[in-house]
């Protein structure tokens, strides 16, 4: 068995989707709550609370309703991920690694998971648990979960781009082939991600498949020539570091938000609908490959794209 994680989006009413971000700040809360309680600590010379258990045990001694309509279960989520970042933290100084951070930073929105047993999941809709004595939360999914529903395991809300999604996390079994269909070992395809075309697959024979990106490459750069245009406009209105802003200059931060967003949309739609028409794994299993090894997926640096070499046709 593994675990996959399928991003569906949701379809909410306006009191819903206010609920919805209401669940992510609180749990927002939760995050800066440990922060802030750490540093106190610090501060005073005593030890940091980094386990589980003893954060939630905190959390049970601040009461319900601390943090609105947020649960026991999405706020020990919240609790879940950062002890294991500060635990992962404190391993990597362990080993030599002096670069490494225990976490600081607050944020606004924070992911709420929820582990089977504490949601309810029938068909399109789906039930957020909430604090007791508030109102049962239902949204609407914008697709169906691409597993049945007694293999789903959690389900997380998330925000991204002024949208809701909740990744649903699901134990599936390992693919399994029948006798005459099973991968050849001697048979191996590479897969190379590109820059202009996303997906390049090698075979043996002199076999290929190139999925061209030039359209998402166009759209890149429209939006980049754009968002220049933008700042030119509006750098008068710009404020000084530290100044706050005019009422101008966040119509247009928001207004350049929603760009940015409606951009990733589309480059991320124009990727997965390339993916699922031409993807690799499934040009991998029809020939019969063993083994389908990806190229370039670690470039040396951040600026360094991965390449995309040329494939015989």
């Amino acid at each position: 068995m593994v675990m996959r994680t399928a991003r569906v989006g949701l379809r909410v009413a306006a009191g819903q989707r206010r609920r919805c971000f209401g669940l992510l700040v609180a749990a927002g809360d939760v995050w800066a709550c440990v922060l802030d309680m750490n540093r106190w600590r610090r501060q005073r010379g005593l030890r940091p609370i980094a386990g589980y258990q003893a954060l939630c045990r905190e959390l049970s001694a601040a009461g319900p309703g601390t943090f609105g309509e947020l649960n026991t279960v999405g706020a020990r989520s919240v609790l879940r991920r950062y002890s294991d970042a500060w635990l992962a933290t404190a391993a990597r100084r362990k080993d030599g690694e002096a670069a490494a951070r225990l976490p600081r930073r607050k944020r606004r929105l924070m992911p709420v998971r929820y582990y089977h047993g504490t949601f309810t999941l029938e068909g399109l809709c789906l039930r957020l648990p909430v604090g007791r004595g508030c109102a049962p939360l239902w949204v609407r999914l914008d697709r169906p979960v691409p597993y049945p529903p007694g293999q789903v395991r959690s389900v997380t809300l998330v925000a991204e781009g002024g949208r809701l999604f909740v990744d649903v996390t699901a134990e599936v079994p390992i693919a399994t082939y029948p006798p005459e269909r099973q991968p050849d070992p001697e048979r191996v395809a590479g897969v190379d991600p590109g820059v202009i075309h996303p997906f390049a697959v090698a075979g043996p024979d002199g076999e290929g498949l190139l999925v061209s990106g030039r359209a998402i490459r166009a759209e890149t750069h429209l939006h980049l020539r754009d968002a220049k245009y933008r700042r030119r406009a509006v750098a008068r209105r710009a404020p000084k570091p530290g100044q706050a802003g005019s009422r101008r200059w966040r119509k247009h931060r928001a207004r350049q938000r929603k760009v940015e967003g409606r951009h990733r949309r589309r480059v991320r739609q124009a990727q997965h609908e390339a993916a699922r028409q031409h993807r690799p794994a499934r040009t991998g299993r029809h020939h019969h490959h063993r083994h389908v090894p990806g190229g370039d997926h670690a470039p040396s640096s951040r600026t360094a794209p991965p390449r995309c070499r040329t494939v015989p046709a």
